[in-house]
């Protein structure tokens, strides 16, 4: 599965350069760039591996890149690496780079999520938003109301909210007078619904017509 681009954005070999086709790892300050190519050669075709190191000393920081030929090598490298390398798709490289260690070393030593793959804390984007992001007035909650001038379809609503793990049921209501769409969906914990509700409020789904997504009381402690 792989995000369409624009049309008026470059080549699609370019968004495969930039997002697909690199991932960062966490490596043994040991390791020379021929170990980490040995390592990570089984999952596809590489381009190059580079470590990074400090730039005083010139020893290994304990991280690398490794870049493949393709995104689909990239994806399985991921997938199937021991998790201590705790890999992940690289930033673009127009982001600093010792923001981007930074920011991958607080995430990557956190508790990891249980239940999915790729957990939250793996990602960048959530792990920030969820550390600094202190707008949130509301009462919050595990549980979520969604309202769309539409009619929503459940297999396609469960399937979009499901991208964030932990769904635990979507149901989807219908007023038969307005044919208005209404859904109540509810997340395992209060921190899954609060990135479900941060990404998909707004969002246009199906395309001109904007979810609007609300926290509803699930009878727990808010503060918690």
């Amino acid at each position: 599965v792989f995000i369409a681009q624009s049309r008026a954005s470059g080549s699609h070999r370019d968004l495969e350069d930039e997002e697909l086709t690199r991932i960062f790892v966490m490596i043994p300050k040991t390791y020379t760039e021929e170990d980490l190519r040995e390592k990570f050669k089984m999952y596809g075709d590489i381009e190059y591996c580079s470590i990074i190191k400090n730039k005083t000393t010139g020893e290994s920081k304990g991280l690398g890149y490794v870049r493949y030929l393709k995104p689909s090598q990239a994806a399985q490298a991921i997938e199937e690496c021991d998790r201590s390398y705790r890999a992940i798709l690289a930033e673009p490289k127009n982001k600093s780079s010792e923001s981007f260690e930074h920011d991958y070393y607080s995430n990557s030593m956190r508790p990891e999520l249980r239940g999915n793959t790729l957990p939250f804390c793996m990602q960048p984007e959530f792990c920030s938003f969820e550390k600094a992001d202190t707008r949130i007035q509301e009462p919050v909650s595990k549980r979520l109301s969604v309202v769309s001038r539409l009619p929503f379809i459940q297999e396609q609503l469960f399937a979009l909210f499901d991208l964030v793990p932990g769904l635990e049921y979507c149901d989807v209501q219908r007023d038969p007078h307005t044919n208005s769409g209404y859904a109540v969906i509810q997340y395992s914990t209060a921190a899954s619904a609060i990135y479900a509700k941060y990404k998909l409020h707004g969002f246009e789904y199906p395309p001109g017509n904007r979810l609007t997504v609300i926290f509803l009381e699930d009878g727990n402690d808010s503060s918690e």
